[in-house]
């Protein structure tokens, strides 16, 4: 049976009415978690899947949101044990038949890998899989290490799970901290990571991270080709941090504006490197979607937000997770949405608090140009450009390829009056003439 769930999100429950009595769960946000703590169905409605009800949509909520589902109420311990797996496996099915091919396992626990290695078992050779080196199964829980009697029994088991002899992108798993990184050097883990590419079984080295420091070491180690960064236009603000839940923080620094300097080298860096980016946490949790949670005072949607991720330099793919067909809809619309549908600059343009004022953030609402530039990829080379003494090869590479360059600038600018961030764009397309010399 189908019954009415209302959110209430301001109280942290779900919520239906049958009979005139109330059957709600409650949750908690621990970080990047959705954690049901307990679940209330008045006795004389019992026994009518009511409970099941209410636990599915919290859990489709936080998947859609990017959220990992947690469990201390016994009912939502159990209901995600006995979860039915056919359901998932057809869910894998048909987000590749809408064209969705790259996917990220992370997760050690064997229920979640037997479901993705039946998933992909007909087609593997169409997938991309991100498959995470040092994510463990410990005691019936998840257990990061890079100690090696954990690690490489629990990659065995992935290639085991996955059902295939190779992952496409081998993650170094979730590096946060700087001195993790520069332990892990010279240590029997990283050997294990480089003789698994050197034998094939995988086919390339990424690395997991929140940290935009630590990131950009990756980016410039020469062996990582591919990073899995948490990229939101809330999270591009914050500052560096060994501590995942500062994204997480109930209120924002009033004083953050535009993008943090260091996030933006690491995408500098990335895209000069030749190293690309794959975007988690792509909605903040789901915080993004909500105007009381949001820290700009005024929510975004999905797809303002997947386009978002997918304008920052570097990146190739988002994260979105997903949870029924009806979210790999949305997150396929993407596809075909028009420029009002994608366009996340006006919002963030007139939202109350964290201006990205001028700031170019290649939107594109500078289109079009009377002299056919693409100002938000010249825009782009110029900022990457910027950030070194000396403009690297790579960059003016790109640079000089584009059909037409800064130096057409008419000078019209009409461009500016369509800019939600009030940019001087004819003056930075001087600025650039005269960086690139043309």
């Amino acid at each position: 049976m189908d019954y009415e769930i209302i959110h209430q999100p301001e109280q942290h429950l779900f919520k239906t009415e049958v009979d005139g009595r109330t059957a709600f769960v409650q949750y908690r946000l621990l970080g990047d978690s959705l954690d049901i703590i307990h679940t209330i169905v008045p006795r004389p409605i019992e026994g009518r899947g009511i409970a099941a009800a209410l636990v599915k949509a919290a859990y489709a909520y936080a998947v859609a949101n990017g959220m990992k589902p947690k469990a201390t109420c016994s009912y939502a311990v159990k209901w995600l044990e006995r979860h039915p797996e056919e359901e998932s496996i057809e869910l894998i099915h048909y987000a590749s038949a809408q064209g969705i091919n790259i996917l990220d396992c992370w997760m050690p626990d064997p229920k979640s890998r037997n479901i993705i290695g039946e998933g992909i078992r007909e087609n593997r050779d169409k997938w991309f899989i991100q498959g995470h080196i040092g994510s463990t199964w410990k005691d019936e829980q998840y257990f990061r290490t890079r100690d090696m009697k954990y690690v490489r029994p629990a990659f065995e088991d992935l290639l085991r799970r996955l059902q295939t002899d190779y992952i496409d992108l081998g993650m170094i798993h979730y590096v946060d901290s700087e001195k993790e990184w520069e332990q892990m050097q010279h240590s029997d883990y990283l050997g294990y990571v480089m003789e698994l590419k050197n034998s094939g079984v995988i086919r390339h080295i990424g690395m997991s991270s929140h940290n935009p420091k630590v990131a950009r070491k990756a980016a410039e180690s020469g062996y990582v080709e591919m990073i899995l960064f948490s990229i939101n236009p809330a999270f591009d603000m914050l500052p560096a941090s060994e501590n995942i839940d500062t994204m997480f923080a109930e209120t924002f620094d009033a004083g953050l504006k535009g993008t943090d300097p260091d996030r933006a080298k690491l995408y500098r860096i990335c895209e000069e490197n030749d190293v690309g980016i794959t975007v988690m946490k792509g909605f903040a949790g789901g915080r993004l979607f909500d105007e009381k949670r949001s820290p700009f005072g005024v929510r975004l949607s999905p797809v303002q937000c997947i386009h978002y991720a997918l304008t920052r330099p570097a990146v190739s793919a988002i994260m979105c997770g997903y949870d029924t067909k009806e979210q790999v809809d949305q997150a396929v619309a993407y596809e075909t949405a028009s420029n009002d549908e994608t366009d996340y600059a006006s919002v963030l343009s007139n939202a109350p608090f964290h201006s990205y004022r001028g700031e170019c953030t290649y939107c594109g609402h500078c289109k079009p140009c009377a002299a056919q530039l693409d100002i938000a990829m010249i825009n782009k080379f110029y900022d990457l450009a910027t950030m070194q003494p000396e403009v690297p090869a790579t960059v003016r590479s790109h640079y000089e390829a584009l059909e037409h360059t800064a130096s057409e600038c008419i000078g019209c600018h009409a461009c500016e009056s369509r800019c939600p961030f009030g940019v001087p764009i004819a003056e930075r397309m001087q600025k650039t003439t005269e960086l690139f010399g043309r």
